[in-house]
């Protein structure tokens, strides 16, 4: 007879908000899960009947981390309804600035975030677990130290440009309010170097990001991890190494759908913002991938499902139609709603599909038949997914993979500033219009819906990676993306359910933690304890 029981797993993430986890367990394996968003944050309610230029100011502060992509789609997002002109060095400094902020969260996410839990009791008969404790252990681990501390670099580089770092607001519509000088391109190349020789190549690489970036297979990179000493040695090829040995390859797939709304603006190819062209101008392209085909991502095709939601109702509305209307939890559970989170989906072939976002979703996008010259053109993690899959494993590999590429962005960003151009170009600030800004932050998929209407926010609908992520079942009951990578997982001990961290954590959701693990037969609390704080 099996043994069937039931985990309540409290504010799964380490960075801020929170975010239970119900699962129901039958012979140590997941076989269901619903995702908790306990905390109502209400921006769209806030920024209602504003200035349409508050959108600047307010979604930067939804995350202390990644404001700096919030900053960069809530101005793309009045861009376009104000129909601006953008310079070419604007764009340049946006994606810079952006790049610096994302590259920041790599190693601070890896260690400070994520690899806290692979030195784990759970481990101690690993061959591998006494190196990894040495590599990782949280504050004393020989490679922590200098990930974390070093990660603040690249945001040194965002303040050059921004005037700081996080919070600030100086990408604003018509471009950027900065004028930048010969030294402050040439001290952000310098700090750019420094992060790159004193951690991204010696500690994580143990090679150049050259080399790196000549992987394009799955075979290519097993060869480069056996090609030198260095590399044997470098933290990307023991985390493999460890991975495998210790099972993490082996579940959190997910819905094995994906979507990329795009990153970086090609400097020649938006100079007047608009939803048509957006598609052909991003660097870091834009798409839908359903498991076997890519298609274009067609923003007109995102939905926002609330039917377990605490907000009235239940509907599958577009942004732009988009309601934010909450009401009690203790009403809502009545219901059958559970969560503050809405379902995201995105209608393709006639079905409202659940999708991963983030940077699995992203790279696997640079793997599509012919993309343009300017576009990031990088089979390596489809090649990856071809060979392996999904997992826990491959979806952190392909975060980790973006550091490189990254830096040689960046570098040739600094190199195309023309410090004799103009950055901004004041718009006309039009009583009525509706835009839609996207990028890709650190965690996936990033976008605003603006309507204004006598010259203030008539509506305004923020759709996060997170929320797309932790959403939850909608109306057909399709579980959301998170609850899907947690179906399957093996629990090996439920009062310290590690398994979901893994899987709930290689998302990276923006959110925080503590563990509650009961009994499904008795009701029993198993296990109370802290995980994970805040920012």
């Amino acid at each position: 007879m099996g043994v069937t029981m039931e985990l309540h797993a409290e504010s799964m993430g380490r960075v801020e908000g929170e975010l239970d986890v119900k699962c129901k367990i039958e012979d140590g394996v997941v076989t269901e899960a619903w995702t908790e968003g306990t905390m109502f944050r209400g921006f769209e309610i806030i920024l209602k009947g504003k200035d349409p230029q508050a959108g600047l100011i307010v979604t930067p502060r939804i995350c202390g981390i990644c404001g700096g992509s919030h900053l960069t789609k809530a101005s793309y997002a009045l861009d376009v309804a104000w129909g601006t002109e953008v310079p070419p060095n604007a764009h340049l400094i946006r994606s810079i600035a952006q790049a610096s902020e994302t590259i920041q969260s790599i190693p601070r996410w890896f260690y400070a975030l994520w690899g806290i839990d692979l030195v784990n009791k759970k481990y101690a008969n690993s061959p591998l677990y006494e190196e990894a404790v040495r590599r990782w252990a949280p504050f004393v681990g020989e490679y922590y130290e200098p990930g974390v501390t070093l990660s603040n670099k690249p945001v040194e580089i965002y303040a050059i440009f921004g005037g700081q770092w996080p919070h600030s607001s100086f990408m604003v519509p018509g471009g950027v309010m900065c004028a930048p000088t010969l030294s402050d391109v040439t001290r952000s190349r310098a700090i750019l170097e420094y992060w790159k020789d004193e951690w991204l190549e010696k500690y994580w690489l143990g090679c150049s990001i050259e080399r790196y970036m000549e992987i394009e297979t799955w075979d290519d990179f097993q060869e480069w991890m056996e090609e030198n000493d260095s590399q044997r040695n470098s933290d990307l090829a023991f985390f493999i190494r460890y991975c495998q040995d210790v099972g993490l390859d082996t579940y959190g797939a997910g819905p094995g759908t994906y979507l990329a709304a795009g990153a970086y603006i090609d400097k020649d190819h938006y100079a007047h913002p608009n939803i048509a062209d957006r598609n052909a101008s991003v660097i870091q392209p834009a798409g839908i991938f359903d498991g076997e085909n890519f298609f274009d991502y067609d923003q007109a095709n995102v939905r926002e499902d609330h039917t377990y939601s605490f907000f009235r109702g239940s509907a599958q509305l577009h942004p732009f139609d988009g309601v934010t209307d909450p009401i009690d939890p203790l009403e809502g559970a009545r219901e059958g709603k559970y969560t503050w989170a809405k379902a995201p989906r995105y209608l393709h072939d006639g079905k409202l599909m659940p999708m991963e976002v983030g940077t699995y979703a992203r790279q696997l996008m640079c793997g599509r038949p012919g993309l343009a010259d300017h576009q990031d053109n990088d089979p390596f993690i489809y090649n990856v997914h071809k060979e392996l899959g999904p997992s826990v494993m491959t979806r952190v590999l392909s975060r980790m993979h973006e550091g490189p590429k990254y830096v040689a962005r960046i570098r040739k960003w600094l190199s195309e500033i023309d410090l004799h151009e103009k950055f901004y170009v004041k718009p006309t600030e039009h009583a009525e219009g509706r835009g839609w800004g996207a990028t890709e932050a650190s965690r996936g998929a990033l976008q605003d819906w603006i309507k204004i209407k006598d010259g203030k926010i008539e509506s305004y609908q923020v759709v996060t990676p997170t929320a797309w992520t932790i959403g939850p079942r909608d109306a057909s009951g399709q579980m959301g993306p998170m609850e899907q990578a947690i179906v399957g997982a093996p629990i090996v001990d439920p009062e310290d359910p590690v398994e979901l961290g893994h899987v709930v954590r290689s998302y990276d959701p923006c959110l925080v933690c503590t563990v509650h693990a009961y009994d499904a037969k008795t009701n029993r609390e198993l296990a109370k304890f802290k995980i994970g704080g805040g920012c």
